[in-house]
């Protein structure tokens, strides 16, 4: 990459770092709304923002660099103009993806949700669980969530299979998971959504999950097919831990709202305080390799 010295870059941070030379615009300076967006090169859409805050570029003629704040990017290719690079945050969201990951299979496992619904109810239910430990676990996800996700796994008592598409790296193929399903204990959804993983687990792949599993999806809503969910979850013989819904944001009254053995998160993943310092940094070295003229990291598409 040619190095540069007059780009104009639009991020959430008005603190951002950058080279000499680039000009740093910001919600409180630079309005997405009410501004001339014309001149901006570089564009980090605001982190949650969804398809509102994509949208803007279509009012940046200049625009050269698309870096989302997310690891996935589906959404954004419809707005990949030709001679655009669009670059996606792997990495930033892994600690934060992971931990939640955890928390939704230990809370499923062990029957948080039952305790904190007795609790309100003033009522002293025990009920013994199945433990975390001693569980056969699944990852279907070869990222760096996934990864992040086996680190953290590593002090308890389990036995992991890992599986992608390729089937690189000890992992098994997504072809093996049929054979697999009756006997994992605990499965997590890591990967993005794609042709390929669209309703990944179906209402045949659910059917097949061993009685009392738990499935955490913390990658796309649409990566499980929603109706067949709901079917298992009230027929009370699996678990589920989602943080992500098809569709998203969940409607008023939908029936997976009252779906039995179900633990749901808003889309939280990534989404805490361990988010901006990451991200940031992300940024700022994106900056720097683009004034030094080095490839940028997490390239997924070119316009």
């Amino acid at each position: 990459m040619t190095p540069s010295q007059n780009h104009t870059v639009w991020t959430q941070w008005p603190e951002l770092k950058a080279p000499s030379g680039f000009r740093i615009l910001n919600p409180d300076n630079h309005p997405l709304e009410s501004s001339d967006l014309s001149e901006i090169t570089f564009y980090v859409p605001s982190y949650m923002g969804g398809r509102k805050v994509l949208e803007h570029t279509l009012k940046m003629p200049r625009l050269q660099i698309l870096q989302v704040p997310n690891a996935g990017f589906d959404d954004a290719l419809e707005f990949l103009n030709p001679g655009v690079t669009l670059c996606n945050a792997r990495g930033v969201h892994d600690a934060s993806t992971a931990e939640l990951a955890m928390a939704l299979a230990l809370s499923s496992r062990r029957g948080f949700y039952n305790f904190a619904v007795a609790q309100h109810a003033g009522h002293w239910e025990h009920k013994r669980y199945a433990s975390f430990n001693d569980s056969s676990i699944g990852i279907i996800g070869a990222g760096s969530i996934a990864q992040t996700l086996a680190r953290y796994l590593a002090p308890y008592d389990v036995k992991i299979t890992f599986f992608s598409r390729s089937g690189k790296d000890g992992a098994l193929k997504i072809s093996e998971l049929d054979s697999q399903l009756p006997k994992l204990d605990i499965l997590f959804l890591v990967l993005p959504l794609n042709n390929e993983s669209k309703h990944l687990m179906n209402a045949e792949r659910l059917r097949k999950m061993k009685d009392g599993a738990v499935l955490v999806n913390v990658g796309r809503g649409a990566i499980i097919e929603t109706e067949a969910l709901i079917s298992e979850l009230n027929s009370g013989r699996i678990f589920a831990g989602l943080d992500v819904t098809d569709p998203e944001p969940l409607p008023e009254k939908h029936p997976l709202w009252s779906a039995k053995n179900l633990i749901l998160s808003p889309h939280v993943g990534g989404n805490s305080t361990a988010f901006d310092s990451r991200a940031k940094a992300l940024i700022e070295e994106q900056l720097r390799r683009l004034h030094a003229g080095e490839e940028l990291l997490n390239i997924v598409a070119k316009g």
